[in-house]
């Protein structure tokens, strides 16, 4: 799945019964598709999975001038968007096994659709993900502030920025 970081829409996505590039290519095709003309330059955000490093995944990526961003080794927290709409499509949307390859597509495409167009989000100032799409500027992100359980370790905390931001 590929997902706007602003308007939390999946504006890209495919199935395959393989981790190969195909599928992830399909999903990039699509979102390309889907992309308005004259937006500003777009970075692709991704974990370090074999198919966004191929050669033709990059490819296009580059033939889109569209810059590449990839997390640090082995933190899913790099990549916290796709993550968590990874983990709300099999949550609220009860992606269950399926019997087969097409009920699965069928369900899951279905899922993604009632994310797009039916969930609205408090980081979208309560707007679906569609809604937002469609707009421009700043939206208010209505999310609660809850405290910490467990305070961040703040010398934990600036290690990990240093890691993060040294080239």
């Amino acid at each position: 799945m590929i997902t706007d970081a602003y308007s939390h829409k999946i504006v890209g996505w495919a199935l395959d019964t393989t981790l190969q590039t195909k599928g992830s290519l399909a999903a990039l095709q699509m979102a390309i598709k889907s992309l308005p003309k004259g937006k500003e330059r777009l970075i692709h955000h991704s974990d370090r999975g074999i198919q966004y490093c191929s050669k033709e995944y990059i490819q296009l990526l580059q033939a889109k001038d569209i810059r590449i961003s990839r997390t640090s080794q082995g933190d899913p927290g790099e990549n916290a968007l796709a993550e968590r709409i990874n983990r709300t499509i099999k949550e609220e949307f009860n992606c269950p096994a399926f019997l087969s390859f097409d009920l699965a597509k069928a369900a899951i495409t279905q899922a993604i659709l009632s994310y797009n167009q039916l969930r609205p989000h408090a980081s979208c100032d309560y707007l679906t993900p569609a809604q937002a799409h469609l707009r421009e500027g700043l939206l208010n992100k209505r999310w609660r502030k809850y405290k910490r359980k467990n305070p961040v370790n703040q010398e934990w905390l600036i290690e990990k920025l240093n890691r993060i931001f040294t080239v």
